[in-house]
């Protein structure tokens, strides 16, 4: 039987967001590791919660298409995070902060993928 486990954008989403949160005990400053640190620790995990979410709902295509959505919003919304820590000089490693940019773009592109998958009705039909 096929999880949400096994779907690649979850596996990545779920490294990143360890990754993220990781990194913003370790390289931020104290006093931004709980306002914007935690805003994007959250951002980063409302990625893997929203596809396990819409995994369990994947009978139901629209509802399966819209948490892949929120997936979306919330890998770009991360991404925002990221440059506004380097670019305020929270994050003062740029290649570190260029690197987690770069991923998210290839994650938003495999998330846009997969949602386009499902709307062509992989994962929805029924197995015989």
């Amino acid at each position: 039987m096929v999880t949400y486990k096994d779907l690649a954008i979850y596996k990545i989403s779920h490294n990143l967001a360890v990754e993220v949160h990781r990194m913003t005990l370790k390289e931020l400053p104290r006093f931004k590791m709980f306002e914007e640190g935690a805003q994007v620790r959250r951002s980063s995990k409302s990625i893997v919660a929203n596809i396990v979410e819409g995994f369990g709902r994947r009978r139901y295509k629209q509802e399966f298409i819209q948490f892949l959505t929120y997936s979306l919003a919330s890998c770009d919304e991360t991404r925002a995070h990221i440059e506004l820590l380097h670019d305020t000089g929270s994050l003062e490693d740029k290649s570190l902060a260029d690197d987690f940019v770069r991923r998210y773009e290839e994650l938003g592109a495999k998330i846009m993928a997969f949602t386009k998958s499902v709307e062509r009705g992989h994962l929805t039909q029924r197995r015989s």
